[in-house]
């Protein structure tokens, strides 16, 4: 399989299947097509037909969008325990993941990932509702599911997959949150595919500018 991603400093969707992938042990290659580039577009249109990324290529079977991405490797790979094992908890993490990946607009507009910046927001009631709403929904899944483990369903799952980038915009931002919501981004952070993906992204020549 290869995975087709952009800019690992600044590609949200791409971190969440890469994340995936890495953490689960699945064995790919990765292309990355750095965004914003005169030639960006074409580029990517070679391998996702959506012109945009994520997208997974497994044999001649294409899949560009990162949730069925990982529906799919879910599917593929069963006994990776992509998704929580119990039907109760799969199910609200399927709901979280669902509202991250159609939702969020102004934490995405205003807090756009940048792995390396240190920067100060002026966050608006919009943004700063969103933001409670994600606190909220870390606090309810880490009181209900989590008693197993540090992630959101106590063991590493999609649903830490498609926080992490947001973990990595409270860092950039300094975004004040509560300690339970603290020891989650520490516990993200220390993942060993996540310290690869921050230290290729702080590696990266490329530098642009929202």
């Amino acid at each position: 399989m290869r995975l087709l991603i952009g800019n690992k400093n600044y590609s949200s969707w791409s971190l969440r299947p890469w994340l995936v992938l890495k953490h689960a042990g699945i064995a790919f290659e990765e292309t990355l097509v750095p965004l914003y580039q005169d030639d960006s577009k074409a580029r990517i249109l070679k391998d996702s037909p959506s012109g945009k990324v994520p997208a997974l290529s497994d044999g001649d079977l294409v899949v560009w969008d990162s949730l069925a991405i990982v529906e799919y490797l879910a599917e593929k790979f069963p006994e990776r325990g992509i998704w929580p094992a119990d039907p109760a908890a799969r199910a609200v993490a399927r709901s979280v993941c669902a509202e991250m990946h159609a939702g969020f607009t102004q934490l995405r507009t205003h807090l756009s990932m940048d792995i390396r910046g240190r920067k100060t927001a002026q966050i608006d009631a919009a943004t700063q509702a969103e933001i409670d709403r994600i606190l909220a929904i870390w606090t309810d899944c880490r009181n209900r599911f989590g008693d197993t483990g540090p992630f959101l369903f106590g063991t590493f799952s999609a649903a830490d997959a498609f926080y992490a980038p947001v973990v990595t915009r409270f860092v950039t931002y300094g975004v004040a949150v509560p300690d339970s919501a603290r020891q989650y981004m520490t516990a993200v952070l220390a993942l060993p595919a996540m310290q690869q993906w921050l230290a290729d992204g702080a590696a990266e020549p490329w530098s642009l500018s929202f």
